[in-house]
């Protein structure tokens, strides 16, 4: 059986053979209803690319190189998620490089490492930019870039408000902290002893290498609204991304905490920690302690956990087509993409 060529395609479609190739390059100078054409005939014909000779002809990898912290926390995997299905619309390959330390992120900015063959990069959490200056040692990057998850002047990114999200979480614990005092009960629960405030946050910096401002700004916001309120938090905790660490120090707070107390986790993966660990002891969560986190992760709802919900794929998403759109030929100043979480109320908080 003859097997589809892009010549049957063009001829199909009633257009060039250049003209096909644009449609799966996904570039801009083609007109919707060509487009529309071409995608037809490759429908119909049941046309499957062959990526190596894509490859010669285009002088072009079509793979994009993904940089990020890890790729076992449900972030990464949702935030990969919207990355991925971006690029593979427009038929580009995904290489991902989790970064662990400093050698490891050094090995793949070799200049001859997959990461720079690729057409584009992406940056997740972590600003990277200055690691391709010169006289880092590292090979500057010509290719376009994108940040996610992270904001910088400069360079293409898509972002979340990490401060909005911190200053909607302490608000909020503020509301539910004067309503303990008010209400009190509990050890220690008299009036202006109970509702105490507690927060937990994620550690910052990954080998003393990279910093990021993601839960910097969760806690300036958070500390913001608080303050602003007139309220206090009685004690911070850290944590890294580790469920045994998380659920260690969700055990720290519970042995230090004055009962009624509300509780930011500044992610959901250290808030579940401190769900399981109030669930161990018998404390009553959505009385005793109100737990709020961040992320809004796919398990979120089924606990009850009260959290600030992130539209990740989105981010993703949109991240992936400022880079495709560079890559198209798009030319102009640095673009960001604003997006904000919001507050969704569940048991954990007593809603």
């Amino acid at each position: 059986m003859h097997k589809p060529t892009i010549q049957d395609v063009a001829r199909r479609a009633g257009v060039g053979v250049g003209t096909v190739s644009r449609v799966l390059n996904n570039h801009s100078a083609v007109r919707d209803s060509t487009r529309d054409s071409v995608l037809g005939a490759i429908a119909e014909l049941n046309y499957t690319p062959n990526p190596h000779a894509r490859r010669i002809a285009g002088g072009k990898s079509y793979t994009i190189s993904v940089l990020l912290p890890v790729v076992t926390t449900e972030f990464y995997v949702r935030l990969l998620d919207g990355l991925e299905h971006a690029f593979q619309e427009a038929r580009y390959d995904v290489a991902i490089f989790p970064l662990l330390d400093r050698s490891r992120l050094e090995r793949y900015l070799g200049s001859h490492t997959l990461a720079y063959q690729a057409d584009g990069l992406v940056m997740a959490t972590y600003n990277l930019t200055q690691m391709f200056q010169s006289g880092t040692g590292v090979r500057p990057y010509s290719g376009p870039s994108v940040l996610v998850d992270a904001y910088a002047e400069g360079v293409d990114c898509a972002y979340m408000d990490n401060l909005l999200g911190g200053r909607l979480a302490g608000q909020y614990a503020s509301e539910l902290s004067e309503g303990q005092r008010s209400g009190g009960g509990g050890e220690g629960g008299g009036e202006g002893e109970g509702g105490h405030l507690y927060a937990i946050w994620v550690e910052t910096e990954l080998d003393q290498l990279f910093t990021t401002r993601v839960f910097d700004d969760r806690r300036s916001g958070f500390l913001e609204a608080v303050g602003q309120a007139g309220g206090q938090v009685r004690g911070e905790y850290t944590s890294s991304f580790d469920s045994l660490a998380a659920r260690n120090v969700a055990a720290q707070l519970l042995d230090d905490a004055v009962l009624p107390a509300t509780v930011f986790a500044s992610a959901d993966l250290l808030a579940g920690a401190l769900l399981d660990e109030a669930q161990a002891r018998g404390v009553a969560v959505g009385q005793e302690l109100k737990v709020i986190g961040f992320d809004d992760q796919p398990w979120a709802q089924g606990r009850g956990l009260t959290t600030l919900h992130q539209p990740v794929e989105a981010m993703g998403y949109e991240a992936a087509q400022l880079l495709l759109a560079r890559l198209s030929g798009e030319e102009g100043p640095p673009r960001a993409r604003r997006f904000e979480p919001r507050l969704i109320v569940r048991a954990s908080s007593g809603g």
